[in-house]
């Protein structure tokens, strides 16, 4: 199942996020999910393990697990290589070990202190906060991004969004000029962002529970289904194989007008994912 961008690639509505994965784990990991049938991987420059991410699908490759034109790879420019778009892709490339990316998008909106290409350094004052380039404009940095495709026009949009932080108004507005959305964090936050910024999961809510106990499915089953009925696209990240499976098992069943009502009424407009509480400065005010 996929959705159509507007620049006519299709990208498969469910892919598996490798933020937080453990390197050493990749090699393994990679591979059971292509035989899964995960074909969508979301990578980023920033999570420090595009090398091992390369090596596995190199072996993917070659031991004809796949083939490249079957897979559909993001990967993501991190903020202080924004002064230095086209040899930051360049280089993530070269770790992936690939020819092509199926897209390549701006990490967050936002150009700090250059360290060095691929290095993602996010570099602070004295007092703790993140420094940002001044000279660099978001405007320039999209023009760079322009001059690795083709066309002009963005085709994704990758946003924080699942029953407590559902941003309607947004995934309307994008959905409704050409842009698809990826649903980064889509399971609420879960266990990564309980502990890295000690936020709450949406999954131990109790309408989800009992959402579950209809259709037979666990809470985060119904989450990712209710993500694909928005026509979102969603990336859960698991290194276990059992939730590789489960993330996957969602095209068996359909939740009702009703259900999606119901989960819609959980709004509570609450972000999960908080880098102010790293960078000391708020990028989303």
């Amino acid at each position: 199942m996929a959705i159509t961008l507007n620049s006519g690639f299709k990208m498969p509505v469910l892919g598996l996020g490798v933020w937080r994965m453990d390197r050493k784990d990749i090699k393994n990991l990679l591979p059971t999910a292509i035989k899964i049938g995960y074909r969508h991987f979301d990578c980023a420059a920033d999570y420090k393990n595009e090398l091992e991410v390369g090596e596995a699908l190199k072996e993917a490759f070659d031991l004809e697990l796949v083939k490249r034109e079957d897979l559909f790879i993001t990967t993501k420019l991190w903020n202080s290589d924004h002064g230095h778009v086209i040899e930051a892709c360049k280089n993530s490339l070269k770790k992936l070990q690939l020819d092509y990316l199926d897209l390549y998008l701006i990490h967050f909106p936002i150009a700090s202190k250059h360290s060095g290409v691929g290095t993602t350094r996010s570099i602070l004052d004295e007092e703790g906060v993140l420094e940002i380039d001044t000279t660099i404009s978001l405007e320039t940095t999209w023009h760079d991004m322009e001059k690795l495709v083709d066309m002009g026009l963005p085709a994704v949009n990758q946003i924080e969004t699942h029953p407590y932080f559902q941003r309607e108004s947004l995934v309307k507005f994008c959905q409704k000029n050409g842009i698809a959305i990826t649903a980064h964090t889509p399971l609420g936050g879960a266990l990564a962002n309980t502990e890295r910024f000690g936020t709450i999961s949406c999954l131990d809510d109790p309408t989800l529970k009992k959402l579950g106990d209809k259709h037979k499915k666990s809470p985060a089953q119904i989450v990712l289904r209710w993500g694909i009925q928005r026509n979102t696209i969603v990336i859960p990240k698991s290194s276990k194989t059992k939730r590789l499976e489960e993330n996957i098992d969602i095209f068996d069943f359909e939740l009702s007008k009703e259900d999606m009502e119901l989960i819609r009424s959980m709004e509570r407009k609450y972000r999960t994912n908080s880098p102010a509480k790293a960078w000391g400065i708020d990028v989303y005010a």
